[in-house]
């Protein structure tokens, strides 16, 4: 049984580093054993190791006589802590543990040990529909910050990753206050933690979302509007991009005043926002009940029919299912990989199995990027959802502003999943993304969009299988008997293929059905594309809208020797300069052509190392 922890103390470290014994306060002395006891905080109950400490403490470089100093802080801290002990006893605040230090507190004695107790009575709250609870845990928790974390310590240990990591909790926590504030209709009671945590995160597009819902919930409509214009100006000054979809609902609801005032809202199904009720906006028709596609589940039949069984892919669904779990906000997911993983087929999949989540509907669009053919443009993508949602063609408005306003009416209030996929960028999909709360957009592409991703979308990147999928991929399209027949064969094949979902398939098509599986591994031991076209066109297309520079680098690779190549390495191979050599690896990366493993050195997958010494 753990013993109480003798003279209460309270810790303060969500602000300026504080302790208190009574009424008095403790001088912590100087700025690096502050810093210790602060780590230490962080860690409340839980062992530091001292090279743990060392790194924290000194982020450029320890002097020699670091884990002595340490040594001599943790033992100073100790006296301080508990004054009246021996000088030689261990004492039960500050112990060594596993070759570091434990500092013992109870939750009533740490703000962030409470923040966080209190966080996560909220976010219980919040889960089971308890709005006005939540709201109350969240308040509480974040009114034990006072101010920017760990004060007092030296700026270069406070930007340290545990104590900068510390304010991504405070932001998370703010913006499940502000879901919960705006469903029960207390907006006010979260303004404070919002401004705050706005001016912590000035690009953060969802959280500024819910700093102009809440300002327009409270009636403070020119607050709400100038909050937006605040945003606005930043993402196009330092990111050149303009709001997504979410900020854009924001200033829509601004505009229509469609946030009502802070006021319970009976009508919301629990734990969803109650739909709101909006003006037409100018120049669209105000779209009746009887409206086509209005008040009716969309039809579910949008999805290209599976060719083959799905096989496989347990951490990618379930990271899918985490990163689109329900919130105040549509989501948008960004999956990507290279040509032939498999991206369509699991979205496809995961779209089928997760259709009851959404009970407005499921809609798809091939938005064509590696067709060959220039990609599909986002007012002719447009026309085919809108007739997918019951309008007549006569009644689809020209342009594609128009038929943009017009759709998102229509979706308006629908919990819907979108799949938009084989998208070439960031603004073919932009008018696309459904607006309403818990609607997700899943958006796959061969590019790493990041225009999209600084809009908010969650990018998921798709790797080939493992060797135990891939190989029960090539089980269920050769047949498992003849796997089970020639089970080293199947293996090789498995590995010369690199494990590519697209590679296995083609090369399961292109044989005869009585062909002994060794014959496969051989012609692919000779060539590695050998019986895998549909490889070669997807890499085909991949290229096709590379620089020059990239394409030519890219014929060059399968020359340097070992694993990855590095920009100075690229660069003395293509004679480029390794400013230019970088910027074509970076190209390449984005196309997924190559893999960067690590920061500035990137791999080549089996089948693009072939195609590519092909393509010299």
């Amino acid at each position: 049984m753990k013993q109480p922890i003798p003279g209460a103390l309270r810790f303060e470290v969500l602000g300026p580093l504080r302790v208190h014994t009574g009424d008095r306060e403790l001088g912590l002395g100087f700025p690096q054993r502050r810093a210790l006891l602060a780590l230490l905080l962080l860690h409340s109950g839980r062992p530091v190791p001292t090279h743990h400490v060392i790194d924290v403490l000194w982020p450029a470089q320890a002097p020699v006589s670091a884990r002595n100093a340490v040594r001599r802080y943790a033992g100073e801290l100790r006296r301080l802590l508990e004054p009246g002990l021996p000088p030689r006893a261990p004492g039960r605040r500050l112990l060594p543990r596993n070759g570091g230090y434990l500092l013992e507190a109870d939750r009533d004695e740490v703000d962030l040990l409470r923040f966080r107790d209190l966080a996560r009575r909220g976010a219980r709250a919040a889960a089971t529909g308890r709005s006005e609870e939540a709201v109350r845990g969240f308040t509480a928790a974040l009114a034990q910050w006072r101010g920017p974390v760990a004060m007092g310590i030296p700026e270069g240990v406070r930007a340290h990753v545990e104590f900068t990591a510390l304010e991504g909790e405070f932001v998370r926590t703010v913006r499940m206050a502000a879901d919960a504030a705006l469903r029960c209709g207390r907006a006010e009671d979260v303004l404070p933690a919002l401004r705050r945590a706005t001016a912590l995160e000035p690009l953060d597009e969802p959280l500024h979302a819910r700093l102009v819902h809440a300002l327009t919930a409270c009636g403070r409509r020119a607050e709400a509007l100038t909050a937006y214009e605040t945003i606005r100006l930043a993402l196009a000054r330092d990111l050149s991009v303009p709001p997504g979809p979410e900020l854009a609902a924001a200033h829509a609801a601004v505009l229509h005043e469609t946030t009502h005032p802070a006021a319970p809202r009976h009508s919301a199904a629990p734990g969803h926002p109650a739909a709101p009720r909006r003006r037409a906006a100018p120049g669209h028709p105000a779209v009746r009940p009887d409206t086509p596609g209005r008040h009716r589940a969309l039809p579910t039949a949008q999805l290209p029919s599976p060719r083959t069984a799905f096989v496989g892919r347990a951490p990618e669904l379930a990271a899918l299912a985490a990163l689109t779990e329900a919130t105040a906000a549509p989501v948008t997911v960004l999956l990507t990989g290279m040509p032939g993983v498999g991206k369509s087929t699991l979205a496809a999949h995961w779209a089928d199995t997760a259709s009851a989540r959404f009970p407005g509907g499921l809609l798809h669009a091939d938005l064509g990027a590696s067709t060959g053919r220039v990609p599909a443009a986002p007012a002719d993508v447009l026309a085919g959802l809108l007739a997918s949602l019951g309008m007549p063609p006569d009644r689809v408005p020209e342009g594609a502003e128009a038929r943009t306003g017009l759709y998102r009416t229509l979706v308006e209030g629908l919990r819907v999943l979108v799949v938009l996929d084989d998208a070439a960028d960031s603004e073919q999909v932009r008018p696309l993304l459904p607006p309403a709360p818990g609607s997700v957009a899943l958006v796959t592409s061969r590019r790493a969009l990041p225009g999209l991703v600084a809009s908010g979308a969650r990018p998921l990147r798709l790797e080939p299988p493992d060797a135990e999928d891939a190989l029960a991929l090539l089980a269920e399209r050769l047949g498992p008997a003849r796997t089970a027949a020639e089970p080293r064969a199947a293996e090789e094949i498995v590995a010369r293929c690199g494990r590519l979902p697209l590679a296995l398939t083609a090369l399961a098509a292109s044989g005869r059905p009585d062909a002994p599986l060794e014959a496969l591994a051989a012609a692919l031991r000779a060539d590695p594309l050998a019986g895998t076209g549909a490889v070669r066109e997807a890499l085909l297309a991949a290229c096709r809208g590379l620089t020059p520079e990239a394409a030519g680098l890219l014929r060059l690779l399968p020359r340097h020797p070992g694993a990855g190549i590095a920009a100075h390495e690229a660069a003395a191979l293509a004679g480029l300069p390794q400013r230019r050599a970088r910027r074509a690896l970076g190209e390449l990366a984005d196309t997924h052509l190559l893999t960067e493993r690590t920061p500035g050195r990137y791999t080549l997958h089996e089948l693009v190392r072939a195609f590519a010494a092909g393509a010299e």
